[in-house]
C-alpha cells in the first residue's frame, strides 16, 4: 500500500523533511536566544543609566578593559580639557543618519590621570581630509557626567583602523592608541558626554541607547517552530494524497478491465 515511499522521489522528499525539521527548530532557538540577549541588554542599559553616577576612576584605570556589566554606567569626572590633543573620529552618524565626526577630547583629571571624552557629533568639512569646525569645550576646571563605554576595537566593531589618515583623525575610540599619542597613561574605555550640554547645541550630544525595543526575534522564533511543526503535517498530507490517487487509479483500471498498475 505504501510501497511508493521506497521510490527515489519519495526517499529524497522524506530525507529533506528529516533535515528541515531539526534545522527549523534550531533556527527557532537561535532567535529565542537573540530575544533573551536583547531583553538582558535592555535591563542592563536601564539599570546602569538610572544608577547614581560614580567617579570614573572608581570603575576604570589605565589598561583596564571595561566589562559589559559597566557599559553605559553613569560616571563623573573633574578636570581640564586638553584641546591641543583633541582628535575627531571619522564616519560617525548623528540621529538623522548624516555622516560626520565624533569629537574626542582628553580630560586631564584633577588629582592625576586622563580620560577620553566623546563630546558628540559634528558635521564633516567640505573635504574629508580637512579637520572639521569644532566648538571649544569649557575652559578651566569642569565636572562632566557621561556614560562609560568600552574601547572600540577592530574585532568588536568591524571598523578597520586605517593607517595614513589625515592629522588628528582616527577611526576608533581606543584609550591605548590615544595613550601612545599623548605619551601618558589614559584610563581604559571612554566617557560619552551627557552633561554639561553645549550652549549652542554643538557638538550634538549622543542620544542614550534605546532600552525599550526588543525587536521581532521572539516572533521569528515562534514562526520557525510553526514551520517545523508544519513540515511533517505537510508530508503526511502528501503521502495520503498519493495513496488516494494510486488507489483511485487502480479502481479505474479495474473498472475499465485493465490490469491495475503495480506499485514499485
Amino acid at each position: 500500500m505504501y510501497r511508493f515511499l521506497l521510490t527515489r522521489q519519495w526517499v529524497i522528499l522524506t530525507l529533506l523533511v528529516l533535515v528541515l525539521i531539526p534545522t527549523m527548530v534550531e533556527l527557532g532557538f537561535w532567535q529565542l536566544h537573540r530575544h533573551q540577549h536583547r531583553v538582558a541588554q535592555n535591563a542592563l542599559i536601564s539599570q546602569n543609566l538610572e544608577a547614581k553616577p560614580e567617579p570614573v576612576s572608581r570603575l576604570t584605570s589605565p589598561g583596564h578593559t571595561v566589562p559589559r556589566s559597566d557599559y553605559w554606567r553613569a560616571v563623573t569626572a573633574t578636570g581640564t580639557f586638553d584641546t591641543a590633543h583633541e582628535v575627531v573620529v571619522r564616519r560617525r552618524t548623528n540621529k538623522d543618519e548624516r555622516i560626520g565626526f565624533h569629537v574626542l577630547t582628553p580630560l586631564d583629571l584633577k588629582g592625576g590621570g586622563t580620560v577620553l571624552v566623546n563630546r558628540g557629533w559634528v558635521p564633516a568639512a567640505d573635504s574629508q581630509q580637512a579637520f572639521p569646525k569644532v566648538p571649544a569645550p569649557p575652559r578651566g576646571e569642569v565636572t562632566v557626567t557621561g556614560r562609560l563605554k568600552a574601547d572600540e576595537t577592530t574585532g568588536a566593531s568591524g571598523i578597520k583602523d586605517l593607517a595614513g589618515l589625515p592629522d588628528r583623525q582616527v577611526m576608533l575610540i581606543n584609550s591605548a592608541q590615544q595613550s601612545q599619542l599623548l605619551g601618558r597613561p589614559v584610563l581604559g574605555g571612554y566617557l560619552e558626554l551627557t552633561a554639561p550640554e553645549p550652549a549652542d547645541g554643538t557638538p550634538e550630544m549622543i542620544p542614550a541607547p534605546d532600552d525599550s525595543s526588543i525587536g521581532s526575534h521572539m516572533a521569528y522564533a515562534v514562526q520557525w517552530w510553526l514551520f517545523a511543526a508544519g513540515v511533517p503535517v505537510g508530508w503526511v498530507i502528501l503521502v495520503r494524497r498519493e495513496k488516494h490517487d494510486r488507489e483511485q487509479a487502480a479502481r479505474e483500471s479495474e473498472t475499465a478491465g485493465e490490469p491495475a498498475p503495480v506499485s514499485v
